[in-house]
């Protein structure tokens, strides 16, 4: 049988509003969590993609502070969300008040079939209404992917693939413009802004390298001298809590699971210019990454094989997430903790002792806990209404 027949129950966005307080867990401490799902696009057992109609997709808003280990869905929003590009095309404020969510492609009819083309939507998710409500959709470059929102809640920045691009995005209040779009001159799939704000970090995904972008105000220059050379194919980045390091997960093989190693880069912020110092080998296809706000370690989902046919070599049913010790400049792999089918998005608690992956194959968020270098799998997860093909919390 199909590993996923059982998709065509299709669920109705409409009716999964579930109009729940938005609580903060106690402290202050983070409380949200923004999921998107994407039911346009599955792998059969091939290994081919099968395209579906629009019109199921839907972005998940959650609460994972009044119980990390049973996480709640306070509402369901019926927008388009796609599982093409890093699993960062969303993020919320620092203060929990805005989300943000770029849609990179839609679907277009194609005889009597469906093809996707880039689309140029970022959502605009009131999170303070009851329920949380989109307020504006506005446009910004083609393909639009990973997007990164500054620690003041001021400024964000959209990597567009498809206009080899960084759209800059204001934002004040519930106002949300496009400002400015910076020219990179090759596809950008990723965008981070370091701790301070004066910085942006943005994969060059077919250069193999980082672009290093200078912000001052809601000014973003393309630093063309700075460029690092990082591992193949870097797909995704983050930085440690004190803007030492930036971490890619370099995902090889064009974007495509081989059964070969891949790795991530380290990149010493610190000096000037910013260079690559070391590489870790961790495993096949990483897409996800997420340094944990205590700065102590890294998690890399490994799709590791886990959508393609099931008769290659290198195929799995699960995927698997490497854990890095970060100690300074020094980052190694430490454990690996095997989760569910194709893990993409990755969440950590605002204390960093919980961990949220989120498994695109199996329609679920794995829940893990943290003491403080040791991962462990708690056993408990949550069913979700569709298949989540990206995931974040907020900005810090």
């Amino acid at each position: 049988m199909n590993r996923f027949s059982s998709i065509r129950k299709w669920f109705c966005a409409a009716a999964l509003i579930i109009m729940l307080p938005l609580t903060a867990a106690a402290g202050g401490k983070q409380a949200l969590m923004v999921v998107g799902i994407d039911e346009k696009v599955l792998w059969n057992d091939a290994g081919k993609m099968v395209f579906y109609p629009p019109g199921k997709d839907m972005v998940l808003i959650m609460d994972i502070g009044t119980d990390p280990l049973a996480p709640r869905i306070i509402a369901s929003l019926p927008l388009m969300n796609s599982i093409f590009g890093p699993p960062t095309n969303l993020q919320i404020t620092p203060d929990e008040s805005l989300a943000l969510v770029a849609n990179s492609l839609t679907m277009v009819k194609d005889g009597d079939a469906w093809k996707t083309a880039p689309d140029n939507k970022l959502y605009v998710i009131d999170l303070k209404a009851s329920p949380p409500a989109l307020i504006d959709t506005i446009e910004v470059g083609k393909q639009p992917s990973g997007l990164s929102i500054n620690s003041k809640g001021t400024l964000a920045l959209v990597a567009n693939r498809a206009d080899n691009s960084i759209s800059v995005v204001s934002i004040e209040g519930k106002t949300v413009k496009l400002i400015d779009t910076v020219a990179i001159g090759v596809s950008v799939a990723a965008v981070k802004f370091i701790p301070n704000g004066k910085r942006a970090l943005a994969v060059e995904f077919p250069n193999h390298k980082v672009a290093v972008l200078d912000v001052d105000g809601t000014k973003v220059t393309y630093n063309k001298d700075y460029d690092i050379m990082v591992g193949l194919w870097p797909y995704n980045i983050d930085v440690t809590p004190n803007g030492q390091i930036a971490l890619t997960a370099d995902n090889g093989n064009a974007g495509s699971a081989d059964g070969n190693v891949d790795t991530v880069s380290v990149i010493d912020l610190e000096h000037n210019p910013p260079y690559d110092i070391d590489k870790v080998v961790v495993g096949d296809q990483p897409e996800g990454l997420a340094i944990s706000p205590t700065g102590k370690i890294a998690v890399v989902p490994l799709i590791r094989g886990s959508k393609v046919a099931t008769n290659a070599w290198f195929y799995h049913r699960n995927g698997t997430v490497v854990v890095l010790k970060i100690d300074g400049k020094k980052v190694t792999k430490i454990n690996e903790v095997e989760v569910r089918g194709d893990p993409e998005g990755v969440v950590f608690s605002a204390d960093g002792k919980y961990l949220y992956i989120a498994n695109f194959n199996d329609s679920d968020i794995s829940i893990l806990r943290v003491n403080g270098t040791e991962v462990t799998d708690t056993g408990k997860s949550l069913k979700l209404p569709g298949h989540p093909a990206s995931m974040r919390g907020p900005a810090r």
